[in-house]
């Protein structure tokens, strides 16, 4: 016969997996935050090499065929490590018998949807306006927006990868000049870190 503590324990975590996503993959973030280190080193062989060793941007990027290089490598990282997640998150549902298209996943895509397609479209409005330099503060802060949205409907976890996101993207915004060295921090390592610890509480 199951103690009553058993039964509550049970019914805590059927109402966990109705209410929260708790699908997301430790390896995803690990590759996500590779794509974006690979990312960040060709921008940078793009922007300073050989001229600044340190990675400090003294005068604002104006070539076009840099500039368009970066969307597009950005894009592409995009849409990989999207692409990676959704992958990973479904072979983690499947493997713990459950469905992975639920009422709870669709709640936290669209809370973390709506400030990343919202920072996606400012973004691009600065861009298209030359003001190149503050994208990388504002990609920052709109994602850390969106996680900390998000982890209102999936493991409280990601709500402090957004606290960290959001920290450095202000402290981006004041030292514009090592914009790209922040991206890479933020969307490199602050992922693989966060990453290595969700697969080693969640998915071993």
């Amino acid at each position: 016969m199951r103690k009553p503590e058993q039964e509550l324990a049970e019914i805590k975590s059927m109402m966990e997996r109705s209410t929260r996503f708790l699908s997301l993959s430790g390896l995803s973030g690990i590759l996500a935050g590779t794509y974006a280190l690979i990312a960040a080193g060709m921008a940078y062989a793009w922007i300073y090499y050989p001229n600044s060793p340190f990675g400090y941007r003294f005068s604002y990027i104006t070539e076009e065929a840099i500039l368009f290089k970066l969307l597009a490598t950005a894009l592409v990282v995009l849409v990989l490590s999207i692409g990676t997640a959704w992958i990973l998150s479904q072979q983690k549902s499947k493997r713990s018998a459950g469905k992975f298209w639920t009422s709870a996943s669709k709640r936290f895509v669209m809370a973390l949807a709506i400030p990343l397609i919202m920072g996606g479209l400012f973004c691009l409005a600065l861009f298209t306006r030359g003001y190149v330099i503050i994208i990388a503060p504002a990609t920052l802060i709109f994602y850390g927006l969106a996680l900390v949205n998000a982890s209102h409907f999936t493991l409280s976890d990601i709500k402090y990868l957004g606290f960290c996101q959001l920290g450095l993207g202000v402290l981006s915004a004041f030292f514009p000049g090592y914009g790209l060295v922040f991206w890479a921090l933020g969307f490199g390592v602050l992922h693989i870190i966060y990453g290595l610890i969700m697969y080693y509480k969640y998915d071993r």
